[in-house]
C-alpha cells in the first residue's frame, strides 16, 4: 500500500459541492486530494502545493475553465488536467486539447473508466517528466550519428524500465508500433504544439496518400514520416526552433534551416525506410528549386516530401503560425493553389485542395481524438 508521501496528488476544480464530494470520495482511497471551487482558489493551491494532475469543471464562477487550464499550463506546464464536465461541445473538446488537456470526459462518466484514465494519464507524465530531464540536461546529445545512436539506446533502456516496449534485451526499433510511443512522446515533451502540428500533418498527408491509390505500407510510411517531419526541431535549446507568436528573427530563420539536417542525423541510427529519412530532409524543398537544404526541383524532390511540404504548410495556414494569424479553410486553399509550381507540386496541390474541399466537415478533427473521451495515446 501506497504511504500518503507516496500517492500522487490531485486536485479537483468543480463549482458544485454534489459532484465535488462525489469525485473525492471516489478518488481519495487513491490519491492525495485538494479541493477547489473556483478558478483563484485553484491557482492558489497550484503554487503552493505539489499537484501532479488537475480535474477540472468548465462551467466555474470567476473564470472560464478552458481559460483556467491556459492559466495551468503557463503556470505549471508539467501538470496533467482531465475536463470533467457536464457542458461538452465539439468545440470545447477541441479547445481543450489545444490548450493541453490530456483528457476529456462527458458527464455522467462510469468510475472504473475514470480512474482508468487517471491512473493512463498518471503514468504518461512520469514519462514525459523522464523526458523533460532529459532534454533539459546540458550538451548535444545528437551531435553526430554516433551520439544518436547512443541516446535512442539510453531511451530505449529507459522505456523498457517503465514498461512502455515489447523488445528483447538485444532488439532495436523493429516496428513503427514500438517505436512510435517514445518518438510521440519525446514531441510532447520538448513542445506540446509541435507533437499537434505533427499529429495533424501526418493526418493530411495520409489523407492526401489515400487519394492517390498509396498502398497501405506506403501510407503506413508516408504518416508516419509526416509526423516526425519536424523532429529535428527537438533538441532546440530555448525553443528556438519551436512554434512560436511572432515572426522569427535573422538568426532564428538560420538555425531554423537546419533542423532537416539534424532530424536526419537524429533518425539514422533507428534503420527506418528511406522514405522517412526523405520526408524529414526534404519537406522545406519548393518545386522551383528555391527551398533548402540542396535546392532540389520539381521531380527531383522525392514524392512524400513534396506530399509533406504542402501539408505541413496547410496546417500552418490553418493555425496561428509566425507570421499571420490562421486563415479559413477557404483562404488557406487559395493559398496554396497560388503557390503550386513554385512552391508546391501543382499536380499534388490541385488534387489536395479538391480533397480538402470535398472533406471539409471532417478536418476539425483531424490530429485530434474522438468527442466523448480524450485519452492519453498509450
Amino acid at each position: 500500500m501506497q504511504t500518503e508521501a507516496q500517492k500522487h496528488s490531485i486536485l479537483i476544480v468543480e463549482d458544485e459541492p454534489g459532484p465535488r464530494d462525489a469525485l473525492a470520495i471516489i478518488l481519495r482511497p487513491f490519491f492525495t486530494l485538494y479541493t477547489a471551487d473556483n478558478a483563484h482558489a485553484a491557482m492558489r493551491i497550484l503554487k503552493k502545493e505539489r499537484i501532479d494532475l488537475v480535474t477540472l469543471d468548465l462551467k466555474l464562477p470567476d473564470r472560464q475553465g478552458m481559460d483556467l487550464l491556459q492559466d495551468v499550463k503557463l503556470e505549471r506546464e508539467d501538470v496533467e488536467v482531465i475536463i470533467i464536465t457536464g457542458y461538452g461541445s465539439l468545440k470545447s473538446a477541441m479547445d481543450g486539447i489545444r490548450y493541453g488537456a490530456a483528457v476529456y470526459l462527458l458527464k455522467p462518466f462510469n468510475v472504473a473508466e475514470l480512474i482508468a484514465l487517471i491512473q493512463q494519464t498518471l503514468e504518461k507524465k512520469e514519462r514525459l517528466d523522464h523526458l523533460r530531464h532529459f532534454l533539459k540536461s546540458p550538451g548535444d546529445k545528437w551531435g553526430t550519428e554516433t551520439d544518436a545512436g547512443t541516446v535512442w539506446q539510453l531511451l530505449q533502456k529507459d522505456y523498457r524500465s517503465l514498461g512502455q516496449t515489447k523488445w528483447g534485451p538485444d532488439q532495436r526499433f523493429a516496428t513503427y508500433a514500438e517505436l512510435a510511443p517514445l518518438l510521440s512522446d519525446l514531441m510532447q515533451a520538448r513542445d506540446r504544439d509541435l507533437f499537434y502540428h505533427a499529429s495533424r500533418v501526418s493526418d493530411y498527408s495520409d489523407l492526401l496518400g489515400k487519394r492517390l491509390n498509396l498502398s497501405e505500407a506506403e501510407r503506413s510510411t508516408l504518416a508516419f514520416g509526416a509526423f516526425l517531419h519536424d523532429i529535428g526541431k527537438v533538441p532546440a535549446e530555448d525553443h528556438r526552433l519551436l512554434p512560436k507568436t511572432g515572426k522569427l528573427d535573422t538568426r532564428e530563420q538560420e538555425v531554423s534551416k537546419h533542423h532537416p539536417e539534424i532530424g536526419a542525423r537524429m533518425i539514422h541510427p533507428l534503420n527506418l525506410p528511406a522514405e522517412v529519412s526523405q520526408i524529414i530532409s526534404y519537406h522545406h524543398e519548393w518545386y522551383d528549386g528555391s527551398g533548402y537544404p540542396d535546392g532540389l526541383q520539381g521531380q527531383g524532390i522525392p514524392l512524400f516530401a513534396r506530399i509533406v511540404c504542402l501539408t505541413q504548410e496547410f496546417d500552418h495556414l490553418m493555425t496561428d503560425h509566425h507570421t499571420s494569424p490562421p486563415l479559413s479553410l477557404e483562404e488557406a486553399v487559395a493559398e496554396v493553389r497560388r503557390q503550386a509550381g513554385t512552391r508546391f507540386d501543382p499536380a499534388l496541390a490541385e488534387l489536395f485542395t479538391r480533397v480538402v474541399i470535398e472533406t471539409k466537415a471532417s478536418l476539425p478533427s483531424l490530429g485530434t481524438p474522438s468527442r466523448r473521451t480524450t485519452t492519453p495515446d498509450h
